[in-house]
């Protein structure tokens, strides 16, 4: 019986670590891989068992008592004891086996990482994929995830890095507009022009166009008559016709090799920034992760070759 009592605290603490960082109970089950009310239920019975309140709910959010602040960082260290310990039995067998959870940008998702799986599959069947789209940045330790594609340099000494290739952004428009309005020469046509321009759904801060002029770097905010806070959104736009915009040319590629839209300007886009793949330290040795970031080197390789030269 008291075994019984230590596992079901233990499993309480692991539950409690991830609903305390994530704020939800939904949030941390899906990082734990069981279901919301199992997550509840061991928060719950920890709780009763400790005969303390550890977690303040509402209905929309989670937010740690006092008592709870005190306990949590104690639980987390002990999650990260779990999960090493997951980590090294997974080395120790060799093979890529278990779920891979792996977190990107709705874009990268679609454009790099989603293409890049059903081969990986192919070849290690023993791995299942757990793909997590959100434009927000998430935190990879935290939320157990495995690997992350971001853009920009690392800023988290906890995860380790490795370069897939540079962010292209270029100018681009569709055929029947161009036809019908002309195809600018230089950014300071594009006063003249129909834009579409992009807004962060992070910060609802305007996207500044950037442009090589004369050997150096320089940003402008066209007036634009529609503005939109997706990338696909943007691409889309301009496939319809809506005007000029900006793209990664990652995103504008697929549309460029179906005749849907033409960089313009090539000679004025620039790189900025870089498309990196990260993980957490604790999971270097992990065969599936390993396997799939040399999977994801060879892809990107291609695919952010090839969109650079659309």
């Amino acid at each position: 019986m008291k075994e019984q009592i230590a596992l079901e605290r233990l499993t309480g603490l692991i539950a409690f670590a991830r609903a305390g960082s994530l704020g939800s109970f939904t949030a941390a089950a899906r990082s734990l891989g069981i279901s919301p009310s199992a997550v509840s239920k061991s928060v719950q019975r920890l709780e009763q068992q400790l005969g303390v309140s550890l977690l303040t709910r509402t209905t929309r959010s989670l937010t740690l008592t006092a008592e709870g602040m005190e306990l949590h960082e104690r639980a987390l260290k002990l999650l990260r004891d779990a999960e090493e310990i997951d980590q090294a039995a997974k080395a120790a067998r060799g093979e890529p086996t278990g779920t891979l959870r792996i977190a990107a940008s709705l874009p990268i998702g679609i454009h790099l990482i989603g293409p890049a799986l059903p081969a990986f599959r192919e070849r290690y069947p023993q791995v299942s994929i757990d793909l997590r789209l959100d434009d927000r940045l998430v935190d990879v330790v935290e939320q157990g995830i495995d690997i992350a594609v971001r853009i920009g340099e690392l800023a988290d000494s906890r995860l380790i890095a490795r370069r897939l290739g540079p962010l292209r952004l270029g100018a681009y428009a569709s055929p029947a507009y161009l036809a019908k309005y002309g195809t600018p020469e230089h950014p300071d046509d594009l006063a003249e022009h129909e834009t579409v321009n992009f807004r962060y759904q992070s910060s609802g801060q305007i996207f500044r166009w950037p442009f090589r002029i004369g050997g150096r770097e320089t940003d402008i905010v066209p007036a634009s008559h529609i503005v939109v806070d997706a990338s696909e959104a943007v691409v889309a736009t301009l496939a319809a016709g809506g005007g000029i915009g900006i793209s990664a040319s990652l995103i504008a590629a697929p549309y460029v090799a179906r005749g849907e839209l033409v960089p313009i300007l090539q000679s004025f886009a620039v790189e900025r920034d870089t498309i990196n793949a990260v993980w957490p330290s604790s999971r270097r040795n992990n065969p599936a992760v390993k396997a799939f970031l040399e999977h994801l080197r060879d892809v990107a390789e291609r695919v952010i070759a090839g969109s650079a030269v659309s």
